[in-house]
C-alpha cells in the first residue's frame, strides 16, 4: 500500500520548487520506511533544482535527514521500528570492487530502494541522492539507515547526513589532517565550517577561514578558525602564505568548488602539501587550468572528498559522541528552523551567505 504524503519537488531545470502530494510505497525486501522528523536544506539541493547535478527530473529533493523507522521489509535486520536513525546517501554494497579491496567509502555502486515515489499521476520521481527527504515520509534501502542517540535533538543529528560528515570528513579521513598542522578552508558555509570543526579538533596549530562574506568568518572562529582571511580584501593565497612563514598551508580544503577557488587551493599549499576538494561544483562542464610545472614541482596531493570518505556505520555514531561531550556544536549548524512550504525561500537564503542550515522540522513528528 502506498502512502500519499506532502513532498517538495523540482519539476524542471531552474523552476521554483513545487510541494505536491507524493506517493511511498511500503518497503520491499531490503527496504525501510522513515518517518522524517528533519531535513537540512543543503546547497546540493539547490544544484539539483538548477540542473547542476543531473536532468532526470522531476527531483523529489531533500537528503540531510533524520527521522523514525517507520516499518521495513523482509530481510532487514539492522534497524526495527521506531529507532531513531539519520539517513545516509552512500550504503556500500559490499561486493563492488571498492568494497573487495576494503574500501567501502569509495563504494561504486551504492545501495538504494528499489522502488520509486511518484506523484499523483504515476509519474515516477528521481530521489535526490537517492533519499527524498524532503517529504513526510521517504523510502530508502535498509543499509542506508543509521541508528543514532536519540537524545540528540534531530535537527542536529539530520545534518551529519550530509553537510556536516562531508566537512568534518574532508578534513580529518580524506586530508588526514594531523596535530600541528596548518589547514586552510576555502568557503565557510556548512560544510566549510564542519571542515574547520574537524582540523581543530583533529589537532591542526594553525586553522585558517577563508571567505568573502564576514558572517561567515564570524561563524567560523566560533567553529575554531585561529584565523580568517576576507577575500574581498586580501588575496587569499598571499594571505595564507602570509599565516604560515610564506610557506603556505599543510592542507588546502576547497569548500566551494569553483574553479578560481580550486586553483587558489592548489596555489595556497606549502610544498608536499594536500588540496582537498568537497565543494560540489555549481555547473556541469566546468574545468580549471593549472600550470603543469607546479604540480610537478609543489609535490603533494591533490583529491576529491565523496562525503568526507565516510563510512556512515561508523562515523555518524562518532559525530554524535563528539556533539554529546561538548566537542562538535551540530547546534551551532543550525541556523533556522522552517516548514516545508518554506524551502524556496531558504534556497535565496543560503545564495546569500545568510544562513549555515535552514532545517526543515515536520509537524507533529
Amino acid at each position: 500500500m502506498a502512502h500519499r504524503v506532502r513532498g517538495v519537488i523540482a519539476r524542471s531545470r531552474g523552476a521554483p520548487v513545487e510541494v505536491v502530494s507524493v506517493h511511498v510505497p511500503d518497503p520491499g525486501p531490503g527496504e525501510a520506511l522513515v518517518r522524517v522528523v528533519a531535513c537540512g536544506v543543503c546547497h546540493t539541493d539547490l544544484h539539483y533544482r538548477e540542473g547542476g547535478i543531473g536532468d532526470d527530473f522531476p527531483y523529489l529533493l531533500g537528503h540531510e535527514a533524520a527521522g523514525r523507522v517507520e516499518s521495513v521489509g523482509p530481510g532487514v535486520h539492522n534497524v526495527s521500528r521506531g529507532e531513531a536513525v539519520v539517513i545516509a546517501w552512500r550504503a556500500p554494497c559490499g561486493t563492488c570492487r571498492s568494497c573487495r579491496r576494503g574500501r567501502p567509502w569509495y563504494c561504486f555502486d551504492s545501495r538504494n530502494a528499489r522502488q520509486r515515489m511518484s506523484l499523483d499521476d504515476g509519474t515516477e520521481l528521481t530521489a535526490a541522492l537517492g533519499i527524498g527527504a524532503f517529504a513526510e515520509l521517504c523510502l530508502v534501502d535498509a543499509g542506508q539507515v543509521v541508528p543514532v542517540d536519540p537524545a540528540v535533538r534531530p535537527e542536529a543529528a539530520a545534518l551529519i547526513g550530509c553537510g556536516v560528515m562531508a566537512g568534518f570528513g574532508a578534513a580529518v579521513n580524506t586530508g588526514a589532517t594531523a596535530p600541528g598542522d596548518s589547514v586552510a578552508v576555502i568557503g565557510c558555509g556548512g560544510v566549510g565550517n564542519a571542515a574547520i570543526a574537524g582540523a581543530s579538533i583533529a589537532g591542526a596549530r594553525l586553522v585558517i577561514g577563508v571567505d568573502v562574506v564576514e558572517r561567515k568568518l564570524e561563524w567560523a572562529r566560533q567553529f575554531g578558525a585561529t584565523h580568517t582571511i576576507n577575500a574581498r580584501d586580501a588575496d587569499p593565497v598571499e594571505a595564507i602564505r602570509a599565516l604560515t612563514d610564506g610557506f603556505g598551508a599543510d592542507l588546502v580544503i576547497d569548500a566551494v568548488g569553483r574553479p578560481e577557488t580550486y586553483l587558489q587551493a592548489f596555489l595556497a599549499r606549502d610544498h608536499a602539501g594536500r588540496l582537498v576538494n568537497v565543494g560540489v561544483p555549481p555547473e556541469q562542464g566546468m574545468t580549471v587550468e593549472l600550470p603543469m610545472s607546479e604540480i610537478f614541482g609543489r609535490g603533494g596531493s591533490l583529491r576529491s572528498s565523496w562525503y568526507g570518505d565516510c563510512l556512515p556505520t561508523r562515523d555518524f555514531p562518532v559525530l554524535i559522541d563528539l556533539h554529546r561531550r561538548g566537542r562538535l556544536n551540530l547546534d551551532g549548524f543550525v541556523s533556522e528552523t522552517i516548514g516545508l512550504d518554506d524551502i524556496e525561500a531558504a534556497f535565496t537564503r543560503i545564495v546569500g551567505g545568510e544562513v549555515l542550515r535552514s532545517v526543515v522540522v515536520f509537524a507533529g513528528t
